[in-house]
Formats: C-alpha cells, sequence, structure tokens
C-alpha cells in the first residue's frame, strides 16, 4: 500500500495571503488539524491548530468581550496573512511512500497530518492525517478477522 492509497485527495487549502481569520474560519468550519497553504498547485507551508495555538492566536476566543485594546490587538492578529504564521519547514511524503513509511514519518516528527506532494511536479495532491492512518488499520484488522 501506498500513500496514494490512503490519502485524503479533495484538500482544503487556502495561498499565503489569506488571513488569519479566514483560515481559522475554515478550520473550525470543516472539522480540520491542519491547513495546507499553496501557490498556485506547489505546497508552500502548513498550517496547524499547534500553529495557531503558538502563534498566540484564541482560536476559541469571543473578541466581543475582550477590551477595546485586547480587541485591537486581536483584529491584528486575525489579519495577518497566513504566510507569518504558517509552518514552511514542513515534512512532505511522495505518492508513491508506503504507508509503513509514512506512519513512521508521522512517529518520528509527532505530526498529525503530513501533505502528500507529487515529487515530478512538486504538485500537493493529498493529506494523510492520523485519522487516515486508523481508517486504514481498521480495515487491515476487519479483513484480517
Amino acid at each position: 500500500m501506498t500513500a496514494q492509497t490512503i490519502m485524503t485527495r479533495s484538500v482544503l487549502t487556502v495561498t499565503p495571503t489569506t488571513t488569519v481569520r479566514d483560515a481559522i474560519r475554515l478550520i473550525e468550519d470543516s472539522d480540520i488539524r491542519h491547513l495546507p497553504v499553496v501557490d498556485g498547485t506547489t505546497l508552500v507551508g502548513i498550517l496547524s491548530d499547534r500553529d495557531l495555538r503558538e502563534y498566540r492566536i484564541p482560536v476559541m476566543l469571543e473578541i466581543e468581550y475582550l477590551s477595546d485594546d485586547d480587541r485591537t490587538r486581536a483584529n491584528d492578529i486575525l489579519d495577518t496573512p497566513v504566510s507569518e504564521a504558517m509552518n514552511s519547514d514542513m515534512i512532505t511524503v511522495d505518492t508513491a511512500e508506503s504507508v509503513s513509511d509514512v506512519i513512521g514519518v508521522m512517529i518520528e516528527y509527532r505530526i498529525g497530518a503530513v501533505p502528500v506532494v507529487d515529487r515530478t511536479t512538486d504538485e500537493l495532491v493529498g493529506i494523510i492525517s492520523y485519522v487516515d492512518v486508523l481508517e486504514y488499520a481498521r480495515r487491515l484488522f476487519d479483513e484480517n478477522e
């Protein structure tokens, strides 16, 4: 089995100029934790809920309850382009990578998702999350019962 076999193909993405506010909305509305950042079809970064916490972005914060100064600061952060909050030093895998190797990468780097890139074109073609890996494991268990 390869990465291409278990990856999620329809990947939600944003561009580097997307605001953090819009990225947060997409993450929350879509119930995802990892959002690839693309320039055209080329992967340039990834934004995760962890990146947002480290960037000190109060994802669940209700802005109307903040003081005026804090609200202004929060809005400034939320209006920042994703390119300033994303991780551009990301780990990726190729479509032909074995599932075992993908799992090894996720464990080694302690990441919950890994973008799948076509190495010949550098195009983002999918993403594999821990949920995809667990669904794959469940199928294997079901087949062997």
